[in-house]
């Protein structure tokens, strides 16, 4: 009861939302991963949570180079469209969001611990920063201390809300290559920028890109994978007027998969040969009808279109 009490006098403050799971503002992406949240605390512009998103994440302890890379990602991705998310750690987190902002876009930070806390603490300014232009988010129970078990589980929650994620540098062990995991797990795309054999922190992005993660070099590589997957939730969620919306041919594209679709169940090989697009688009593409309820997903990766 007394929780209760906290949390009602906390959301009375107009920058202040608590989202439960069946809440129209609750991120539908959110809803569709392993183990969704079942609240979350946000301080900010909910529209944020809805906008198409990539996730930008890497060492706390990254190289000038990696440093400039995630800040210049973020703010030509940002540009482009896109919400910026990662989690307010030092390093990488810190320069997307930083990169987002300067470019006037929105960036989305999910945390580790409570949400009236900041850590780490000389991010405080960045994280007032970040509620004025996005917003920040934790699915821990106000008061919640950073604890090293709350990273992990934070991770899954900001390669869920978005597209994709990209790792700008990374150890070999490194939190960044579970957020990869989970990001592949979740069925969203992976992206790594390479760097020096000679650099440690190119060594996870390295074994990630083995691993089937899209190597990039610029943003454009990105757009172009990701554009026809983000366009098509903003017309989807109506927010097609957002500033940098992504212009793309993807209305063609989704009508050559719909045709390809039919009341008997198909895997996503069947439908990339059936309608002339790559195997990387067409499970991009299932992702947005499923949550339009278009199609469903049946047993053993396979799909089709829903009775009308």
């Amino acid at each position: 009861m007394a929780i209760e009490k906290q949390n009602l006098d906390w959301a009375r403050h107009p920058n202040h939302h608590i989202i439960d799971s069946a809440s129209d503002d609750m991120p539908e992406l959110l809803l569709r991963i392993p183990n969704p949240p079942e609240r979350l605390f946000v301080v900010g512009n909910i529209d944020a949570l809805h906008m198409p998103a990539l996730a930008i994440v890497g060492s706390r302890n990254p190289t000038r180079g990696g440093r400039q890379n995630a800040y210049e990602f973020a703010k030509h991705l940002g540009r482009s469209g896109f919400c910026i998310v990662s989690g307010l750690a030092d390093g990488i987190d810190t320069a997307a969001h930083e990169g987002a902002l300067d470019a006037g876009a929105m960036t989305v930070a999910y945390l580790g611990h409570g949400i009236d806390q900041v850590y780490p603490a000389s991010n405080v300014e960045l994280a007032r920063r970040i509620a004025l232009q996005g917003a920040l988010c934790s699915e821990f129970p106000l008061g919640s201390n950073p604890r090293r078990e709350h990273f992990p589980q934070r991770n899954r929650l900001i390669s869920g809300t978005c597209l994709g994620t990209l790792v700008v540098e990374a150890a070999k062990r490194s939190g960044s290559l579970i957020s990869a995991r989970l990001a592949s797990e979740q069925g969203r795309e992976v992206f790594a920028i390479p760097g020096s054999i000679h650099n440690p922190m190119s060594r996870g992005c390295h074994q990630l890109i083995r691993q089937g993660a899209k190597l990039v070099e610029s943003a454009a590589d990105i757009i172009d994978e990701l554009g026809p997957l983000a366009a098509h939730l903003l017309q989807a969620t109506d927010e097609s007027s957002t500033p940098g919306t992504i212009a793309t041919n993807v209305d063609t594209e989704y009508e050559k998969l719909y045709a390809a679709l039919s009341f008997d169940p198909a895997t996503t090989d069947e439908l990339a040969r059936a309608s002339g697009l790559t195997i990387e688009q067409v499970s991009s593409m299932l992702l947005i009808l499923e949550l339009e309820e278009k199609i469903e997903a049946i047993a053993g990766g396979r799909y089709s279109r829903l009775q009308k």
